[in-house]
């Protein structure tokens, strides 16, 4: 219950700056562009997705648990695999999500430190605060993302935020496996992770593999508790929103080649759609950039 009001009154903020944050936006010749630049994202025109830039702004505002709860009642239906482990007399979380992100298909993979808290907890970690991973931090990160089988897109580069978006792609969670390969900086920071992801229950050679300080894992079924804000009644009306954003979406662009071309008609034939991209683009970054309250 108190999660919950705490998810109400950070969206009430939330809106409040989004409001203010359009109006600058909309000023711009190609406004679309802008709020995915704002948002931290690029595009990549051969597999037509969006996908987290290195130096996006929320890389200094890190990370709260805020974000997962906050993240269903605006839509995104999202599997989250929050991973804590000690190493390097700090705590750090790699979080893993994937499902639907409002009109987008997308997964993600974050990396994230913060310092010992005075109550040394395993149970008090996921409500801190975390820090962006700094540039000596990053971390190797491969990734697909697989619907039913066939790969939507791929990535791989030294990160602190790994994640691409697929736009007008309807999926369930369910649907969707990500598997990636982390390397970790030496073998007291593998074994530590190791033993994270064991714990909360990955099994290995099943779900995982090492192979020396790189280990290769399978995002299915979350081993973690969900967000208290994901219901299955209130995921089902959510994703039938999403699912007629995505149809109308399609039904739309189906014609056009190019993303340009695509969101001209979306502004021109569903403008509601339009706005739903832009808000949800800078929605993103506010939800980002969350910090959690109880800390400050």
């Amino acid at each position: 219950m108190f999660g919950s009001f705490i998810t109400m009154l950070t969206g009430i903020r939330i809106l409040k700056n989004i409001n203010k944050s359009l109006l600058g936006i909309i000023k711009y010749e190609k406004p679309i562009d802008k709020g995915i630049e704002i948002a931290g994202y690029d595009y990549d025109s051969v597999q037509d997705i969006f996908y987290s830039n290195m130096n996006a702004w929320q890389r200094n505002m890190g990370y709260s648990r805020l974000y997962d709860e906050a993240s269903a009642p605006f839509g995104m239906i999202v599997d989250c695999e929050p991973i804590y482990f000690k190493y390097n007399n700090r705590i750090w979380l790699i979080e893993l999500w994937k499902g639907q992100y409002d009109l987008n298909t997308g997964c993600e993979v974050g990396v994230y430190t913060a310092e010992k808290p005075i109550l040394n907890l395993p149970e008090v970690y996921k409500y801190m605060f975390y820090n962006c991973a700094s540039d000596e931090d990053r971390l190797t990160i491969s990734l697909s993302l697989k619907k039913n089988g066939k790969t939507l897109f791929a990535l791989d580069d030294k990160h602190w935020w790994l994640a691409g978006f697929k736009l007008g792609e309807y999926s369930e969670p369910s649907e969707l496996v990500m598997y990636l390969n982390i390397t970790l900086k030496d073998e007291e920071m593998c074994s530590s992770f190791v033993e994270a992801i064991k714990k909360i229950g990955y099994e290995e050679n099943k779900e995982f593999i090492v192979n020396g300080n790189t280990v290769g894992l399978t995002f299915d079924k979350p081993h973690t508790t969900q967000p208290i804000t994901r219901t299955e009644q209130t995921d089902k009306i959510i994703q039938m929103k999403n699912k007629l954003l995505c149809d109308k979406y399609n039904d739309i662009t189906r014609v056009y080649s190019n993303l340009t071309d695509k969101i001209n008609a979306i502004q021109k034939q569903a403008p509601e759609i339009y706005s739903e991209i832009v808000d949800k683009a800078v929605l993103r970054k506010y939800l980002r950039s969350m910090k959690n309250t109880e800390t400050e």
